[in-house]
């Protein structure tokens, strides 16, 4: 599909070639008309040489410096400064030119025929364009979607929505709360938030489209709520920082907006002696700098990288001195040094957010995933415990659900371990199991990024391999609501949007970096890793819970002894079970329980 588009792309810079150069020679020939008052001839052999110089000239400057090279980004502003540099450069030389043969062509023939091949060139764009845009229209879309918001973000997303052959969306209107703005890419404004449901009834919408990726929750809730009424599905452009490449196109789109009960939280947290592991992570940084909105009575960050602590601590004080007591280096899986951190700094509410999370290493060295994912939240869960720390809340992943990888297996027993601590501890202990979350360091769009920027084919496991996505401040945000409404042992899992196929990411991330040189390339599935992810085990049971957006599942408890106990699984029994060589026995006793 890349490849298809580099050649289409190819292709559609050669015709405009063609046809921007066909404009000058027409420009030239009307021009010497009007300038000799049309006492000439039609043709003569200045006239044809003059023609001819400038259809070459044109098509050599455009490709090396205008806006036919491969790499260039039409429908742009940049196409609009190149292609002006081009006529520019053209005229100029056919205007030497003619000084050089007097007599061929009046002297200013290149200025003027430049300006004028300019504008026709501009319309002619103009033209192709309000015509895409009327496809657009009448294309037979999923969704016929009202667009609110049209600065900044959302004219790149209508602009993307129209141009975009896979969109699934076909926009038929505007809403717009200012009055002044009334047509975008040849779009009307058809009214305010007012009339909304009067308009859907008429235009036979069934989405809304709110582009306001700053917009605050107060107006996020109204616009949700309006759409509801005028039975309009609601979908969300996130703030820009969440969005793939910075560039908006369909697939960023979201279905509902997470709205916390942030006087809930603030009760919970305000005041509070906080801990996060793996605060110097990008999941545990951020989750970091949103829980310190609320105002912690103090706030512990723990991690064993101290580049990482201190690249957490510069985000949110501004240096990153280190002088703090409240910056932590530390293992979890040294028990000593975790005890006399919890005896000193006696937290409250305790988030565990360490985790080795590389599915294929794991494989490679599932005692390694033993040895952090397990009995590293063991130690942080007892060293918890005697402090009599009030709410536990355990990170967690879907790869546990149904698990079949190291990595998936090891969190399940973490999540089993959480739950083991909520039947005999006075504290609330709660796991939140998480999608794959973008822009975590290693996810797949830095991965994409880097081998783009390279130039490098991007990598792909299988063609139709997809996953759940998230993103850092989205999850670290539902978190925090499970936080505070989730009970005893129990799992919360946020709602999420359909799983999203990774090579699409790919090809998104080709598109919106304006590169038509890279391809994409299949490696085929690894050790332990599925086409596709459950959030929910045959097992479980799956209740509501005062979140929209959030169910919760019960989990099988698992005691401490169980799992230390030698008779249970010794290290090297646990590198062959984490491996998927013990028997189906063994299995079922650690995993089933």
């Amino acid at each position: 599909m890349v490849q298809g588009s580099h050649r289409r792309a190819r292709v559609m810079g050669f015709v405009w070639a063609i046809v921007d150069a066909v404009v000058w020679v027409l420009a030239i020939y009307v021009t010497r008309l009007i300038l000799l008052g049309f006492s000439v001839g039609v043709f003569s052999t200045g006239l044809a040489l003059a023609a001819a110089v400038a259809f070459v000239a044109h098509l050599v400057i455009g490709h090396l410096v205008g806006p036919y090279a491969a790499g260039h980004i039409r429908r742009s502003f940049d196409e609009v400064l190149a292609l002006t540099v081009t006529v520019l450069l053209n005229s100029i030389g056919l205007f030497a030119w003619s000084l050089f043969h007097e007599g061929m062509i009046p002297r200013g023939t290149g200025p003027t025929a430049g300006a004028s091949a300019l504008i026709v060139m501009f319309a002619l764009r103009f033209a192709v364009r309000t015509y895409r845009a009327h496809r657009t229209r009448e294309r037979a879309g999923e969704r016929r979607a009202l667009i609110f918001g049209s600065d900044g973000a959302g004219r790149r997303l209508l602009h993307n929505v129209i141009h975009d052959e896979s969109s699934k969306i076909t926009p038929v209107g505007l809403f717009e709360d200012d009055r002044s703005k009334q047509r975008i890419e040849g779009y009307r404004r058809l009214g305010t938030r007012q009339n909304l449901a009067a308009v859907a009834m008429r235009t036979e919408a069934d989405t809304r489209i709110i582009a306001l990726p700053n917009a605050d929750s107060a107006l996020l809730r109204d616009l949700s709520e309006r759409a509801s009424e005028a039975c309009l599905e609601a979908l969300i452009l996130p703030p820009p920082r969440e969005i793939i490449g910075g560039r908006p196109t369909p697939g960023d789109l979201r279905r509902k907006p997470v709205h916390l009960d942030t006087s809930m939280i603030k009760r919970q947290l305000t005041g509070k002696r906080i801990l996060v592991t793996s605060a110097g992570g990008s999941f545990g940084s951020e989750l970091c700098r949103q829980i310190a909105q609320f105002e912690p009575g103090r706030l512990i960050m723990l991690d064993r990288d101290e580049s990482g602590l201190q690249a957490t601590q510069l985000s949110m004080t501004g240096h990153g001195l280190l002088e703090s007591d409240d910056i932590v280096l530390a293992n979890i899986r040294d028990t000593e040094a975790l005890t006399h951190i919890f005896e000193c700094t006696r937290p409250e509410i305790v988030f565990h957010a360490a985790a080795l999370k590389h599915l294929p290493l794991l494989e490679a060295y599932p005692l390694e995933a033993w040895k952090n994912n397990v009995l590293g939240t063991l130690n942080v869960l007892e060293a918890a415990a005697r402090v009599g720390v009030e709410v536990f809340v355990n990170i967690s992943t879907d790869k546990a659900a149904n698990p079949t990888s190291v990595l998936g297996y090891s969190k399940r027993v973490a999540k089993r371990l959480t739950a083991g601590f909520a039947a005999c501890d006075h504290g609330r202990y709660v796991s939140v199991r998480l999608g794959n979350i973008l822009g975590l360091r290693g996810s797949v769009v830095h991965l994409f990024r880097e081998q783009i920027e390279r130039g490098d084919p991007v990598t792909v496991t299988h063609p139709a391999v997809k996953r759940y996505f998230m993103l850092i401040p989205e999850a670290c945000r539902l978190v925090l609501e499970a936080a505070t409404i989730g009970r005893e042992g129990e799992v919360m899992v946020p709602e999420m949007e359909d799983q999203v196929k990774i090579v699409d990411v790919a090809e998104t991330m080709i598109r919106m970096s304006g590169r038509h040189d890279i391809e994409i390339t299949f490696t085929d599935l690894r050790d332990g890793e599925n086409l596709g992810e459950e959030l929910f085990a045959q097992e479980e049971g799956r209740r509501k819970t005062e979140h929209p957006l959030v169910d919760s599942v019960g989990v099988p408890p698992i005691s401490t002894t169980q799992v230390t106990s030698t008779s249970f699984l010794s290290h090297h029994a646990a590198a062959a079970w984490m491996g998927g060589e013990a028997t189906t026995a063994v299995h079922h006793q650690a995993v089933a329980g």
